[in-house]
């Protein structure tokens, strides 16, 4: 079982009974999702936004325009830190001190670069697009040049990371175990639905083989 390293930067504190640093469960929680949430300072404010992203081993991949702000701050900044988080069940204990949820959460620290390489940034936008929906790339038409150059696309290095888990049911005080208050989990799971085709000609189209076994495997 490969681990991330413990340090100050990625231990968990709080709740460390939940805590992993388990690379195959770390990078679980990352295909399950695909939108992270990113911290970075701007004029010296702090901000976090939701991105997409995409997994390529150790590597995440974000894109957006040349002038992306956060994008290019990280850029200057050469490092970031994302977190995922999926919320699994609202824990609805018999006091509001008990309330709690499961859910699967990560974050990730690393290195960052632009990618240059015109062979490189296909690369990374293949894993990005293929991180969303398994053969879509293929689906698709290409990136026109003109597409292509104001695309600024980015890689983080993950050089530690750590995630904390809750699967749990509630877990209440002793005494109350015996009150007139009704306890237990409710459980959120996010689905896909039937896909729609766009108006015009994909509405005449049939629904690719790869969006249906989207569906089928998500509904």
């Amino acid at each position: 079982m490969k681990e991330y390293q413990q340090s100050k930067l990625n231990r968990v504190k709080r709740g460390a009974i939940r805590a992993t640093y388990d690379v195959e469960k770390i990078n679980s929680i990352l295909d399950a999702g695909f939108i992270g949430y990113v911290g970075y300072i701007f004029e010296g404010k702090a901000i976090t936004i939701p991105m997409a992203y995409g997994r390529k081993g150790n590597i995440i991949i974000l894109h957006g325009s040349n002038a992306n702000r956060m994008l290019t701050s990280l850029l200057t900044a050469k490092e970031m830190s994302m977190t995922v988080m999926h919320l699994d069940a609202l824990v609805l204990a018999r006091s509001g001190f008990h309330h709690s949820v499961n859910y699967r959460s990560a974050t990730l620290f690393g290195a960052v670069k632009k990618i240059e390489s015109k062979n490189e940034k296909n690369e990374a936008l293949l894993s990005f697009m293929e991180h969303m929906m398994k053969g879509r790339w293929n689906g698709i038409r290409e990136m026109n040049q003109e597409e292509f150059d104001r695309t600024l696309v980015v890689e983080m290095t993950i050089e530690t990371a750590s995630a904390k888990v809750r699967d749990a049911g509630v877990l209440d005080e002793p005494e109350d175990y015996n009150l007139d208050v009704w306890a237990g989990i409710m459980p959120i799971k996010q689905v896909a639905g039937y896909p729609i085709s766009d108006k015009g000609k994909p509405e005449n189209i049939k629904i690719p083989k790869h969006v249906l076994d989207y569906y089928e495997e998500n509904k």
